[in-house]
């Protein structure tokens, strides 16, 4: 299978910063989160994807495709929604849409209907002959989102598209990004909020000041590091004796019960085993998927 994203070493420096420091990734196609805070390299490498910055070192292909050889190639592949409000406002959504159909190489007709056709799907079809100036935040960002689709891209660059939205705007511009999925586009979602990628993203990349953290798919990394919660019928102490004999020593007593990190999940066996050996009652047993910011926290301060 062609790799979605897939980069060797790649560096790229500023006066006084370094945006991407080594990284090396490979992510299949998909919808994956692109996450950090402000300053960790998710634009740099959004524009080096794009064919836009060079970088200092290594190499990146996307879509199967060398961007440093073919860096027009690429970008017949990519479409690409901002973060920042950068929309003519004396346009209408129609004219924007279809005139950018157009550069990106449909004919007059095709780009127009094309444009009507993305319009509708991300809800702006009754809006769509009214000049941007008058669009709310959210109808805005929909715009947006409609122009990075109208040359039907293999793969979608969507910078921050939460940005701005309130709850309300936010959830359904997260269905949007789910619905585009099942069209078979891969979709690379930079955003800082983890609770976005959780919810639409089967994979992740996770940047610290340019850094790779952690990737993989997002599933995996939630399940694989989480708590479980043991109560045995309040006897706390005992049962903290028991855990730690049996070798598990990231345990919090809680009122009444006691919280255990795990590593995986043979770790569930050793516990359930561990009260057995010392003739507890075992009332209950809780696993709790840890959430992203759990996982982001955790590897990045290592």
């Amino acid at each position: 299978m062609t790799a979605l994203l897939r980069t060797v070493g790649l560096t790229k420096a500023y006066p006084g910063v370094v945006a991407l420091d080594e990284l090396t990734v490979d992510i299949a196609p998909g919808t994956v989160g692109l996450v950090g805070a402000n300053g960790a390299g998710k634009t740099t490498l959004f524009r080096i994807m794009l064919g836009l910055t060079p970088p200092d070192s290594g190499s990146i292909e996307v879509a199967g495709v060398d961007v440093a050889n073919d860096p027009i190639g690429v970008r017949t592949r990519l479409g690409f929604m901002p973060e920042h409000d950068c929309l003519p406002t004396d346009q209408t959504a129609a004219d924007l849409v279809a005139t950018l159909g157009e550069f990106g190489g449909l004919p007059p007709r095709a780009a127009r209907q094309r444009a009507s056709d993305v319009l509708d799907l991300v809800g702006l079809d009754e809006a769509r002959f009214r000049p941007l100036e008058g669009f709310s935040t959210g109808m805005r960002q929909r715009t947006k989102l409609a122009q990075a689709i109208v040359g039907d891209p293999q793969v979608v660059l969507l910078d921050e598209p939460t940005a701005g939205l309130d709850p309300s705007g936010r959830e359904e511009m997260l269905q949007l990004i789910e619905r585009l999925a099942t069209f078979g586009i891969s979709i690379v979602l930079a955003t800082h909020l983890l609770d976005d990628v959780q919810q639409v993203c089967d994979q992740v990349v996770m940047l610290d000041g340019g850094r790779l953290v952690t990737a993989g798919r997002t599933d995996a990394l939630v399940e694989t590091t989480g708590t479980v919660t043991v109560d045995a019928g309040g006897h706390t102490d005992a049962l903290l004796d028991a855990i730690g004999a049996a070798g598990l020593t990231s345990v919090v007593a809680l009122d009444g019960s006691v919280a255990v990190s795990m590593s995986s999940d043979d770790d569930l066996d050793r516990i359930v085993a561990a009260v057995a050996a010392a003739g507890l009652p075992l009332h209950r047993l809780t696993p709790r998927s840890r959430s992203l910011d759990d996982v982001f926290l955790d590897r990045a301060t290592r």
